[in-house]
């Protein structure tokens, strides 16, 4: 009973007193911000990987790295924000590295099925059939994977950052180590990208439609 209303009691503290208690040695602490934040970090590190196995080892660094630098924390700033930043950050390092290993391969990437989500498309608009009608479809699934992966890491952590999970210009730039005009430029390069590579399978859509050849 005692053991089971320390837990709750902890459960129920702040970030900011988690984050004292931690440093003073309170792993139990620790682990609390660990859950509260864990389903945002891991959330980012999918929509920017792509894949199960990649978006683990960034939730698992991210907080690593959040443990191992605890104390350079600003307490004046928010934990969640700060562990969303280095899992970013490490996630781009991991896009990069996978870059380098892609182009030393030369081989085409295969698809894995564990693409995107595709509520990206709910943000980018396009005239043509309704994203939600378009959502279920495996090829646009294929297609904005490959669109994805054509994009650097730094116009895909963008992307992701703007589009999915609504992060200002200046987080943005903080986390690509940009200015705010280029860090603009970066997420409408990105969004081009996106809209061009999908406009072929998005017009075919409409034209189906007219003339009612639709299923």
């Amino acid at each position: 009973m005692v053991e089971n209303a320390n837990q709750a009691e902890i459960a129920g503290i702040s970030d900011a007193v988690a984050v004292e208690r931690t440093l003073a040695g309170d792993r139990d602490a620790y682990r609390v911000l660990v859950d509260r934040h864990s389903r945002n970090i891991y959330r980012l590190a999918y929509r920017m990987t792509g894949n199960r196995h990649d978006t683990e080892e960034v939730v698992q660094e991210a907080f690593l790295r959040g443990y191992q630098k605890l104390e350079q924390f600003a307490g004046n700033s928010n934990f969640g924000t700060w562990v969303y930043r280095i899992a970013a950050n490490y996630a781009i390092d991991l896009l990069r590295q996978r870059k380098v290993d892609e182009s030393r391969r030369a081989a085409p990437a295969k698809a894995t099925g564990d693409g995107p989500e595709l509520d990206l498309l709910t943000r980018v608009t396009d005239p043509g059939p309704s994203p939600e009608r378009l959502a279920g479809s495996t090829e646009l699934a294929a297609r904005m994977n490959a669109a994805l992966n054509t994009l650097s890491p730094a116009e895909r952590t963008a992307i992701v950052m703007r589009h999915w999970d609504g992060c200002a210009i200046e987080e943005i730039a903080d986390v690509l180590k940009s200015s705010g005009n280029a860090t603009k430029n970066t997420v409408f390069r990105a969004v081009a990208k996106l809209r061009k590579a999908l406009e072929p399978f998005v017009e075919a859509r409409g034209a189906a439609r007219a003339i009612g050849t639709e299923s």
